[in-house]
């Protein structure tokens, strides 16, 4: 059975997957935009009981066709939960609540060290809607908590219920999960916790809050398959702000996992997530005859040491086997 050949390929690869695929229609306003990577649509329904495995038929599903592995589970979801932020952005600036142009400043005290602003050496000025960029393009954690702090957490919560999201749950910014993590391993910064959390056991490494669902940012692979569809749709909000997400998603330069599952006639739309042992990717996937399909992928290793480039692997792979089942094409 399909479900069967994608835990396998998990297990190969030293780690146990989650998985949700499903088919994407929607209005000729959301297909074949320009650019080729801004894809699909979506049908806005809702979350519905489906079953969790299998290519099943779910009441929420176009054609009522899926394939899940484990697809209502809670998954950690690291910085997919991005997605949702910029949605908010993006809503707010098309509602004239904010100046997508509003200027920024980045400080040192705003940055994490990672990609974009957050490991500049110097203080930097962009725009809101820059943020949101490298928030999406490079998973800038400082441009995240910055343009977090603008549009509110809670409205970012309360976007989550009202697409219909009841089990994703937003418990704070990048910061927020770095002090946490600084916190339990006692580090009075990063550079501390560079240092000491190497030599913890990995069953300590493995107890932090934020590789614990319950305890962190989190939601199912079937809702985030659902927040794809509804912004591939337009269901999300208004047109021009589901199509400057649909964008930014396609700008992101991180190539090694969904993508890698796919030919390169074939264009992909998506977000990363990381953290130790976690390896996820969230996406849209279209292919040149028009045909799109939404796919979440949430890979946790078995042990912290185990191969990157092949848990990573296996993330496309993965998700390449449930699109080209769902395509009837036999993989």
């Amino acid at each position: 059975m399909i479900e069967e050949r994608i835990r396998q390929v998990f297990a190969a690869a030293g780690a146990e997957g989650r998985l949700h695929a499903v088919p994407v229609h929607g209005p000729a306003s959301a297909v074949g935009e320009a650019g080729g990577r801004r894809t699909g649509a979506g049908a806005k329904s809702g979350a519905g009981d489906g079953a969790e495995n299998g290519a099943t038929a779910g009441a929420e599903e176009p054609g009522g066709r899926e394939v899940g592995v484990g697809a209502d589970d809670p998954v950690v979801i690291a910085s997919i939960f991005k997605v949702l932020l910029v949605l908010e952005f993006a809503r707010q600036a098309a509602a004239g609540q904010l100046d997508p142009r509003e200027r920024v400043r980045v400080t040192a005290a705003d940055r994490l060290g990672g990609w974009g602003t957050a490991g500049c050496l110097d203080d930097v000025e962009l725009s809101l809607r820059d943020l949101a960029h490298f928030a999406m393009s490079v998973s800038d954690n400082s441009a995240a908590d910055l343009l977090l702090d603008r549009v509110g957490l809670d409205t970012v919560r309360l976007l989550a219920a009202e697409l219909g999201l009841e089990r994703t749950r937003i418990v704070g910014g990048p910061r927020d999960l770095l002090e946490s993590m600084l916190a339990e391993v006692g580090a009075r910064d990063e550079r501390d916790f560079a240092a000491r959390y190497p030599a913890l056991p990995d069953d300590r490494k493995r107890r932090l809050a934020v590789l614990d669902p319950r305890r962190t940012t989190a939601s199912t692979p079937r809702e985030i398959t659902r927040l794809l569809r509804l912004i591939w749709t337009d269901a999300a909000g208004p047109p021009e702000a589901c199509s400057l997400v649909r964008d930014l998603m396609s700008r992101q330069v991180f190539r090694h996992r969904l993508v890698s599952g796919f030919p390169d006639d074939v264009t992909v739309a998506a977000k990363t997530g990381t953290l130790p042992g976690l390896h996820m990717e969230a996406g849209v996937v279209r292919h040149p005859d028009g045909e799109c399909h939404a796919v979440a992928v949430f890979a946790r290793t078995h042990t912290l040491a185990a191969s990157r480039p092949t848990v990573d692997a296996a993330v496309g792979r993965a998700a390449g086997i449930a699109v080209g089942f769902l395509r009837g094409e036999g993989r």
